[in-house]
């Protein structure tokens, strides 16, 4: 099992890439959301000129903001400051663009731009419709040091439900995820990769194919519990990003949570979410998000919203946890832990953690 860590890209704080990089995480993905943090790719291209070892690369990029073409060129960039350790999650938006008034992108928009992407991922020209047109596109000038397209960047694509997962497994180098973190998903999860895979005519190992959650993972001090307020510190505001997320559903899909610890406290976050106009509620939504939690949201860091999305636990059962993990199908566990204790966060589990795995 690989430890990685997922960054709300802050360009002037790579030091928490270094410092990952030095406790001997495997990856670092820096987040895509344009109207929250920093550039990806502004934040990337300094990670990579002041790492030489941790794999760096988008965790994830949002397809919907940049045609295929852009992001071909703009992660090869990256390839061309680290050579051979760059890779690209990408995805639909379900934040950034949320965050912006509008839908993610479509599954089937989805899977046109994948497979437009993966040829341009190699140098290679494809006929790319944009606005409407259709044209033959490639790179012009890519053996003249500008990108690199000779190191792979493997494509790591995200999935949710059953299509985002079958187009990972009909496009992708693996996929990204974030499911409760808990070894009986991982089956449901394969499920959906290899049913895209098989339905494409891909033949697909398992062995073969990355995959990496998304959580975050707090190591209870001795007779700590799950809901003290230091573990709440270190997790809630992952925790409360769950929230944000299926507000969205429930927005832009009517979909009501009817069971599991969103359902016990979903009408009072509603209500607080609600008190802001409907024109500027989209940007409500996702205040602080995976950054700190806002003082009218600390009362829905429950403890079984803890347990529903975050790995806390001691040090013994959170390395028992990540083995059986691992055991079900799961390569790496990213994490992303809120802004003021992350560093302190990075090296309890840089410490007590990953050296036994």
């Amino acid at each position: 099992m690989q430890l990685g860590i997922c960054v709300a890209s802050k360009i002037n704080d790579i030091d928490y890439v270094v410092r990952a990089e030095e406790l001997g995480y495997d990856s670092a993905w820096l987040a895509d959301s344009q109207m929250i943090w920093s550039d990806v790719y502004a934040s990337l291209a300094v990670a990579a000129h002041r790492t030489s070892r941790i794999r760096v690369g988008t965790g994830v990029a949002v397809a919907a903001t940049r045609p295929a073409p852009v992001t071909a060129a703009a992660i090869a960039s990256i390839n061309q400051l680290a050579p051979g350790r760059t890779f690209l999650g990408i995805g639909t938006g379900n934040t950034a663009m949320r965050i912006m008034g509008h839908k993610p992108m479509t599954m089937a928009a989805f899977d046109d731009y994948l497979t437009a992407l993966s040829p341009l991922l190699r140098g290679e020209e494809v006929d790319y419709e944009w606005r409407g047109r259709s044209s033959p596109v490639r790179h012009i000038m890519a053996n003249d040091g500008f990108v690199n397209f000779s190191d792979e960047v493997p494509v790591y694509v995200s999935g949710f439900g059953p299509k985002s997962l079958g187009l990972a497994g009909k496009h992708g180098h693996g996929a990204v995820l974030s499911v409760p973190p808990h070894a009986s998903f991982m089956e449901r999860v394969w499920t959906g990769i290899e049913r895209g895979a098989a339905d494409h005519g891909r033949s697909l190992d398992r062995s073969d194919f990355f995959t990496c959650s998304l959580t975050t993972i707090v190591v209870l001090d001795d007779g700590e519990t799950v809901d003290s307020a230091r573990v709440k510190a270190q997790c809630g505001a992952f925790a409360i990003a769950s929230l944000h997320y299926t507000y969205d559903q429930f927005r832009n899909f009517g979909k009501v949570p009817t069971a599991g610890p969103i359902a016990a406290i979903w009408d009072e976050y509603r209500a607080v979410v609600e008190a802001t106009p409907e024109d500027r509620r989209h940007q409500r939504v996702h205040a602080g998000h995976n950054c700190w939690v806002l003082p009218e949201e600390e009362r829905f860091v429950t403890k079984e919203l803890i347990e529903a999305t975050c790995l806390v636990g001691t040090r013994d059962q959170l390395i028992e946890r990540l083995r059986d993990l691992r055991d079900a199908g799961l390569d790496q566990v990213m994490i992303l832990p809120p802004l003021e204790p992350r560093y302190e966060v990075l090296e309890t589990v840089g410490t007590e953690i990953l050296p036994y795995l």
